[in-house]
């Protein structure tokens, strides 16, 4: 499968009450930048992330959302969401993000790209979006994006192929990662087969299970 990057998003210091930082500014504004942009393996150069503590680092470098899916949620709330308008470094078109497996390897620019986890829905995502219940609803629509590590870094721009060059046996997708950590626990002992789910999404798989680590 091969799709393309749509645009490159590097986030902007927001400083607000909804804010997740304890200094009160995000990074979840993120515009489309023209030309293309550094990805190493701790981010994508010139990006800004507030809360540390639950945003970046090695296992979720790089967010993708895909355009067909922002277009899905324009729809459903009656309103334009631009390019970064989720929190995403790349957004994509035509590139089954929600069906991407875990573990899969995208070659995009010149990087080397490793899908490793969906995102969690916060309420800094519902107060910069101004939906009060957005975490009810976009646990419900189940369009997460992924999380991506950065296996070889490089550069990345708009336009920029995106094409999946291994993915795992396993068949788990991020879409059922999401469903599993969320509405649908049944889903949880298929995800102790994914060995390249990070560590912390493991302990909770087991812990949840009751499963010794």
């Amino acid at each position: 499968m091969t799709g393309r990057v749509a645009a490159v998003n590097l986030g902007v210091v927001t400083e607000a009450r909804w804010a997740g930082d304890a200094s009160g500014r995000s990074g979840i504004d993120k515009r489309p930048v023209d030309g293309p942009v550094s990805v190493r393996t701790d981010g994508v150069a010139g990006d800004f992330i507030g809360e540390r503590a639950h945003h970046g680092g090695p296992d979720q470098a790089v967010y993708a959302y895909a355009q067909e899916d922002a277009e899905w949620w324009a729809a459903e709330l009656g309103r334009d969401v631009r390019p970064g308008g989720f929190g995403e470094n790349l957004t994509t078109w035509a590139v089954d993000v929600t069906g991407a497996v875990i573990g899969e390897r995208w070659a995009v620019g010149s990087t080397l790209l490793q899908v490793t986890k969906p995102r969690t829905p916060c309420t800094t995502f519902a107060g910069f979006w101004g939906v009060p219940d957005l975490i009810r609803r976009f646990t419900v629509g189940a369009r997460p994006g992924a999380y991506l590590r950065v296996l070889r870094a490089g550069v990345v721009g708009a336009g920029d192929p995106v094409e999946v060059v291994d993915r795992p046996a396993h068949g788990v997708t991020v879409g059922e990662v999401f469903r599993a950590m969320s509405l649908e626990p049944e889903l949880l002992p298929r995800l102790l087969t994914v060995g390249e789910l990070p560590a912390p999404t493991m302990d909770k798989v087991r812990r949840r299970l009751k499963v010794p680590g």
